[in-house]
C-alpha cells in the first residue's frame, strides 16, 4: 500500500505542474503585471516608477517562462513561473498582492467553508441514498415515476435560482433566517441553515437519480435472486446486499468530494456573505490578486488528487477483490 501511495504522489507531480502552467497562462493572458499593479495600487495617477517598484517588490518584473537576459539553465529557472511554482510545491503561499498572509487567510476561512459544506454533504448523502433505496423498493410504481419527474425538474433549474428564491422567501418575506452574514459560535447557526437547505435541495434531483441507477443495476444480479430464494424480505435484500455492493461506485463520487469540501462553494458563499475560501477566491479574481488565485488553484488540485488516492484505498476496504 505504501509503495502504491508513493507512486501516485510521483504521478501527481507532473499533473500539478501542468495545472500550474495553465493557471499562469490563462491569468497573464487576461492581465498583465502592469494591470495588476494598477489594480493593487489603487491610485488614479500611477506613474511608471510606481508600477515598476511594485512589480519588483512582488517579483512580477521577471519574465514569465523564458529569461533571455541569462544563459544556460538560468534562462528557464530565473523566471516567474519556476520561482512561484517551487514555493507552491513547498506549500509556501507567501503574501498576497495586497500584502496579506495567504496561509493565515486560508486557515481563518476554512472553518466557515466547512460549516456550510460539511453539513450539506452529510445531509445530502444520507437523504439521497435513503430516497433512492425507497424508490428502488417501489420501482416501477407511480411513486417511482413521479419522483423521477420531480428529480428531473429539480435538475433542470439553475442552483442560482434556488439561492435567490430562498433568500426572497425565507429572509425577505418570512424573516425566518438572516439573508446573509456569518458568526463562528453556535448563535451563528441561523446563518448556516438556509445555505445548507438550499445546497441539499439543489442536489437532490441528480443525487437521487444517480444512486437509484446504481441500486437498480444491483437489484437484478444473481446474488440478489439467491437472497430472495432464501426467503429474505425485500427490505433485508436492499440493506444487507444491494447497499453494500453498491458502495464501490458510490465511493467514487463521495470520497473525491470530501477533500474539495475545504475549498467551499464559490456561488453559495458569495451570495450569503460567508467569509469562506469560495468567496476568498472570487474576491481575489475580482481584485486581480494572482498570488491568491494560483495558491487556491494549486491547493484545490492537491486536494482533488488526495481524494482520488483515498478513493482507490477505500475500494480495498469495501471489496476484498480489489488490490493495490
Amino acid at each position: 500500500m505504501l509503495a502504491y501511495i508513493i507512486k501516485r504522489i510521483f504521478y501527481a507531480i507532473p499533473i500539478l505542474i501542468g495545472v500550474n502552467l495553465i493557471t499562469f497562462m490563462l491569468f497573464f493572458m487576461v492581465n498583465t503585471p502592469d494591470d495588476m499593479a494598477r489594480a493593487q495600487l489603487g491610485a488614479k495617477q500611477t506613474t511608471p516608477a510606481m508600477i515598476a517598484a511594485w512589480k519588483a517588490e512582488k517579483g512580477y518584473d521577471k519574465p514569465l517562462f523564458y529569461n533571455a537576459e541569462t544563459s544556460g539553465i538560468e534562462s528557464v529557472t530565473d523566471t516567474l513561473f519556476v520561482n512561484e511554482s517551487l514555493k507552491l510545491f513547498l506549500f509556501d503561499f507567501g503574501l498576497s498582492d495586497a500584502n496579506r498572509n495567504i496561509a493565515e487567510d486560508i486557515k481563518a476561512r476554512m472553518g466557515p467553508s466547512l460549516a456550510i459544506a460539511l453539513p450539506t454533504f452529510l445531509i445530502a448523502l444520507v437523504t439521497n441514498i435513503s430516497l433512492a433505496l425507497l424508490l428502488v423498493l417501489f420501482r416501477g410504481s407511480v411513486l417511482d415515476m413521479s419522483a423521477m419527474v420531480v428529480a428531473v425538474m429539480i435538475m433542470s433549474v439553475s442552483g442560482l435560482f434556488y439561492i435567490i428564491a430562498g433568500q426572497v422567501l425565507f429572509s425577505k418575506l418570512w424573516h425566518w433566517v438572516p439573508i446573509s452574514g456569518y458568526e463562528s459560535d453556535w448563535a451563528g447557526m441561523k446563518f448556516v441553515l438556509l445555505p445548507v437547505a438550499i445546497g441539499v435541495f439543489a442536489g437532490l434531483g441528480s443525487g437521487v437519480r444517480w444512486y437509484r441507477s446504481i441500486f437498480l443495476e444491483q437489484i437484478n444480479q444473481d446474488y440478489v435472486r439467491t437472497a430472495r430464494a432464501k426467503g429474505l424480505s425485500e427490505i433485508a435484500v436492499l440493506f444487507r446486499h444491494v447497499l453494500p455492493n453498491g458502495m464501490l461506485p458510490i465511493l467514487t463520487g463521495v470520497v473525491v468530494i470530501i477533500p474539495s469540501l475545504f475549498m467551499g462553494s464559490l456561488i453559495m458563499e458569495s451570495f450569503f456573505g460567508i467569509p469562506g475560501l469560495g468567496s476568498y477566491t472570487i474576491d481575489a479574481i475580482n481584485a486581480q490578486d494572482f498570488a491568491i488565485v494560483k495558491a487556491m488553484v494549486f491547493l484545490g488540485s492537491v486536494l482533488y488528487i488526495v481524494g482520488l488516492i483515498l478513493t482507490d484505498i477505500s475500494y480495498t476496504l469495501f471489496d476484498p477483490r480489489v488490490t493495490l
